[in-house]
């Protein structure tokens, strides 16, 4: 293994500790204050925090030479948008004792990368991946079929929107922390507008009055941009099925705090549906592992 690769990994494990610990921890507790207006503040922090690191490294004609090609223009709009959708429904589920369900969606997502690298970049599928893919479908449609209920929308989203966001950043040539801003600019308007209607009907708990508040919320930006730029960099640098592999710390800090530190039910259908995902992953690593 070259250099890159080796700091992709590191990167990419990295940023996957920190969404299933910290990310969880921090986000979590802030939940207080509303998923919605967590939600807008994680948008507009994240833009802040990514225009102040522009600045300091100097990066603003690297980004005014992006926005002059179309082409990343329009990918990174749908990435943006990708991007947006996953922060809100992982919020949504932090908020709503749903950790568990969002850890389901960060179990399939890498396979379900595996399938989007095989159908858009050609990416050889052998018989251990295409049983991997075949087990979380099981598993998706024994959750179905027995209980509706219990079917993890949110995780199903989560795993969605993040799989085909890591899809167009892979397509695309930008500089990972350009990108995250670019994305960040489509979202700020929208994130505007709502802060706007929570102020004036007077459901905000960000306010100027309250120094430690406020410093806690602009911590929203910090928490995102970190492990975000970390993992989307490692993806770059080595690849879909590597950083796949290495993912999976995410979802497993997050079921652990979920069902030891949080006390999430778990039902039995649950279970069931999460075994057939647990051997799918196993098969899957074990397959990295030895292609690797």
């Amino acid at each position: 293994m070259n250099k890159e690769f080796n700091k992709g990994l590191l990167l990419a494990g990295f940023g996957s500790f920190w969404w299933g610990f910290f990310g969880v921890i921090y986000f979590k507790y802030i939940t207080y204050i509303g998923h919605v207006e967590l939600v807008v503040h994680r948008c507009l922090w994240t833009t802040l925090t990514l225009v102040i690191t522009t600045s300091l490294f100097s990066k603003w004609n690297i980004f005014c030479e992006t926005i002059k090609i179309k082409k990343y223009l329009i990918y990174l709009f749908f990435s943006g948008f990708l991007i947006f959708i996953n922060w809100a429904v992982w919020i949504y589920a932090i908020a709503t004792n749903r950790i568990i369900d969002a850890s389901f969606g960060y179990f399939i997502m890498p396979i379900l990368s595996v399938l989007l690298g095989n159908i858009f970049f050609k990416e050889q599928l052998n018989k251990k991946r295409i049983f991997s893919i075949i087990l979380v479908v099981i598993s998706i449609l024994y959750l179905i079929l027995v209980s509706f209920k219990s079917l993890p929308w949110v995780g199903l989203i989560v795993a969605i929107s993040w799989g085909f966001y890591n899809l167009l950043r892979k397509k695309i040539n930008v500089d990972t922390d350009i990108g995250l801003l670019i994305e960040s600019l489509y979202i700020l308007p929208f994130a505007l507008i709502t802060f706007y209607l929570i102020v004036i009907n007077g459901n905000n708990d960000f306010q100027l009055s309250n120094p430690p508040m406020m410093l806690l919320i602009f911590l929203a930006g910090p928490m995102t941009v970190i492990p975000l730029f970390s993992y989307v960099r490692g993806v770059e640098l080595c690849g879909l099925g590597a950083t796949g592999m290495i993912f999976y710390i995410t979802p497993t800090l997050q079921f652990l705090l979920g069902f030891f530190y949080y006390d999430e039910p778990f039902s039995i259908i649950k279970l069931v549906s999460f075994i057939f995902i647990w051997i799918a992953v196993i098969i899957y690593l074990n397959d990295l592992y030895e292609t690797n």
